[in-house]
């Protein structure tokens, strides 16, 4: 019990000093079994999310963590209404064209896009809460990886579970990874996708270049936190012209 107390300690401390959370703004439950730590709580955006699971890995006697954190939406919305404008993005993008898209709600499945039998799989989803589920089948990683960041997107998404399954299997590598950042990158209109570098390594991403504004640094760094498979970011984008 002694040995629990201490590792919450450690843990609220990674949380505020680490991951730079204020404990009064984002209270975070702690709650330890064994070496695994179970993070439960709201959040202000996926940039927090992640840093503060990063952190609490690091944490001397944690081997596991549980993330059950999620994001604090600026829009409150309903399930519905997150639903249908996540099947706006998903049967409005080009790399999906030829992916069959379904939503699922209380069991029964819409049929929003049929891409036919000769398609590259299908995608079904469910909100609730405003947490997305992803489940079916694509052929590729990178078709996985942009509808998972499609369903982060989303205003009223609070959590994105991502799973669908690649067949057949790929390897996953840190081009990959750089592949699917810079299509994730070009997709999204808010972000100048051509004055950003991008490179990884072990799954760490750094970000290079110029962009106007620091709203726009801000975005791309979300986008690749968004990136299903990114351990880390590196953002060294310079604000300028």
């Amino acid at each position: 019990m002694v040995e629990n107390e201490q590792v919450v300690k450690d843990v609220h401390a990674a949380l505020e000093h680490g991951a730079h959370l204020d404990p009064h703004a984002w209270p975070v439950r702690v709650e330890v079994h064994g070496a695994t730590v179970t993070l439960e709580g709201e959040v202000g955006d996926i940039v927090a999310k992640r840093r503060a699971v990063e952190q609490v890995a690091k944490v001397p006697g944690v081997n596991g963590v549980v993330d059950r954190l999620r994001l604090r939406p600026v829009e409150r919305r309903s399930d519905g209404e997150v639903g249908a404008a996540l099947a706006d993005l998903l049967t409005g993008d080009a790399e999906l064209v030829n992916v069959s898209v379904r939503m699922l709600e209380y069991g029964k499945a819409h049929v929003l896009h049929d891409a036919g039998p000769d398609g590259a799989g299908a995608i079904d989803y469910e909100v609730r809460d405003g947490v997305v589920t992803l489940t079916g089948r694509v052929i590729s990683l990178s078709h996985k990886r942009i509808a998972g960041v499609m369903a982060w997107w989303v205003p009223g998404s609070v959590e994105v579970v991502n799973g669908i399954e690649v067949v057949p299997a790929e390897q996953d590598n840190d081009d990959e990874i750089v592949d699917a950042l810079r299509l994730v990158l070009e997709t999204d209109p808010f972000v100048p996708a051509g004055q950003i570098r991008v490179a990884s390594r072990n799954g760490v991403v750094t970000l290079d270049g110029y962009v106007p504004n620091a709203q726009d640094r801000d975005l791309a760094e979300h986008d690749a936190w968004y990136t299903l498979g990114v351990r880390g970011v590196v953002n060294n984008i310079k604000i300028g012209v």
